[in-house]
């Protein structure tokens, strides 16, 4: 499954079924940057246990608002539109694997 970039009109559809990692950016962030390659090894892994979802927070402020985001990279992961976890700051694949099956 591709890494979907989401923005503030189509986040409640991308978030709404199944499990869904959210990935809180921007482009300016360095540790958001050392991520991404995390995140595209991570969506190779999943086999649609889950989906990735990236939202820059400078382009869709009103979503990075509504759930808080004060730093990045934030991943908030949710389950069926609801979050059931949220993790700050640059995880290793493992880490974020292990998020994922805790709550598949």
């Amino acid at each position: 499954m591709a890494i979907v970039h989401a923005t503030d009109q189509d986040f409640k559809e991308q978030t709404k079924e199944g499990l869904v990692l959210v990935d809180f950016w921007a482009t300016w962030c360095g540790p958001c940057k050392m991520i991404a390659p995390v995140l595209e090894e991570l969506d190779g892994d999943l086999n649609g246990k889950a989906k990735i979802v990236k939202v820059d927070v400078d382009e869709n402020q009103a979503t990075a608002g509504e759930f808080g985001i004060m730093s990045i990279p934030t991943l908030v992961l949710f389950k069926d539109g609801e979050i059931v976890d949220k993790v700050v700051g640059f995880q290793p694949k493992e880490q974020l694997s292990a998020l994922i099956e805790k709550h598949a």
